[in-house]
C-alpha cells in the first residue's frame, strides 16, 4: 500500500495545484514537479510550500510513485498521454474537472503504459484553510491513495464506486455551482443592457434579499478563473449529454466564461457594470 511517506509528482502548483502540494507536504510526502514553462508566481509558490523542483516533467515521472494532475480540464487528457509516453508505471490521479467519460478515456491512457488509476475530484476553494475543500477519490487504488491527504488542508474522501464517480459528484456540484454564477453574471449583463438594472437589485432586495450580493461574487470571484471554467463547463454539458440531459445550460456558461476569459491576468477583479460590457460585447468563438 502507497504510504504518507511517499514521493509524489505534482502536476502542477497553480492555485487549486498549491492546496494539494501545502496538503502533501503536511502529510510527509516528497513532492516533486517540473518548473518548465511555468511563470515567476508558479515557482514562488513551489518554493514556499517546500516543493522540490525536479527539471523535467521526465525526471518527475521517473522517480515519483503516485502522479496526481492538476491541471485545466481542457488539458487533462493530453498531461496524462504526456506521462504515459514516459512510461509512468505508479498510480495516476487525475484531479480535473471532467466529465466521468473523459476520466474514463485518462485512466485507459495511463493503464495502456503501464500505471495504476484514481479519479479524483475537488471540490471546494483553493485558499489552504483546513477543511475548506475535500478530494473525493474512486477506482480500485482510491484507498492507497487517499494517506497522502490525511494531514489537510485538502480531506480526502473514498467514493464507493468505480472509476468515473468522483468526476460525477464534481460534475454534478460545479453544474450547479459554476453554472449558476454565471448565470448570474448573464443576468446582470441583461439587465444594465435593458437598463433596468437598478430595478432588478430593489426587487431582489424586496424578494430574494440574499441575491443582490450573490450577483456581485459571481463576478467578483470568478471573473479571473473564467478561463479555466471554459473547459469545465464544456466536460459537464457532455457528461449531461452522456445520460441523455440537455447540454444547453452548460453550453451556454461556457459561453459566458468564454467572453470573460481575457481578465485573466488582471490584478483585480472589475466592476460588475465592466464585466456586464465585455459579456455583452464579445462574440462567441468555437469551443476548444
Amino acid at each position: 500500500m502507497t504510504q504518507p511517506s511517499s514521493t509524489v509528482g505534482l502536476l502542477h502548483p497553480g492555485e487549486m495545484g498549491s492546496a494539494v502540494g501545502a496538503t502533501l507536504v503536511a502529510g510527509g510526502a516528497r513532492v516533486l514537479w517540473s518548473p518548465e514553462g511555468r511563470g515567476p508566481a508558479t515557482r514562488t509558490r513551489a518554493a514556499e510550500l517546500g516543493l522540490e523542483a525536479s527539471g523535467s516533467l521526465a525526471r518527475v515521472t521517473a522517480a515519483a510513485a503516485v502522479i496526481v494532475s492538476v491541471t485545466p480540464p481542457h488539458a487533462a487528457l493530453a498531461q496524462a498521454r504526456e506521462v504515459a509516453a514516459l512510461g509512468f508505471h505508479g498510480i495516476y490521479v487525475d484531479a480535473n474537472a471532467v466529465a466521468p467519460a473523459t476520466s474514463r478515456a485518462i485512466g485507459k491512457v495511463v493503464e495502456a503504459a503501464g500505471a495504476r488509476f484514481v479519479d479524483g475530484g475537488i471540490i471546494g476553494p483553493a485558499n489552504r484553510k483546513p477543511g475548506a475543500a475535500r478530494i473525493y477519490l474512486s477506482g480500485p487504488a482510491a484507498a492507497e491513495v487517499a494517506p497522502l491527504f490525511a494531514s489537510g488542508p485538502i480531506d480526502a474522501h473514498v467514493l464507493t464506486g468505480p472509476v468515473g464517480a468522483a468526476s460525477a459528484l464534481k460534475v454534478a456540484f460545479a453544474g450547479w455551482n459554476k453554472a449558476s454564477q454565471g448565470l448570474l453574471a448573464a443576468i446582470r449583463a441583461y439587465a444594465i443592457a435593458e437598463g433596468v438594472d437598478a430595478a432588478l437589485l430593489a426587487e431582489w432586495k424586496i424578494s430574494m434579499p440574499e441575491v443582490p450580493a450573490r450577483s456581485e461574487r459571481a463576478v467578483q470571484d470568478n471573473v479571473r478563473k473564467a478561463w479555466r471554467f471554459v473547459g469545465e463547463m464544456e466536460e459537464i454539458a457532455q457528461a449531461f449529454a452522456a445520460v441523455g440531459l440537455p447540454s444547453g445550460f452548460h453550453e451556454a456558461a461556457a459561453d459566458i466564461y468564454r467572453r470573460l476569459e481575457s481578465y485573466k491576468d488582471t490584478a483585480a477583479p472589475p466592476p460588475v457594470e465592466e464585466a456586464a460590457r465585455r459579456i455583452l460585447e464579445q462574440r462567441p468563438r468555437a469551443p476548444r
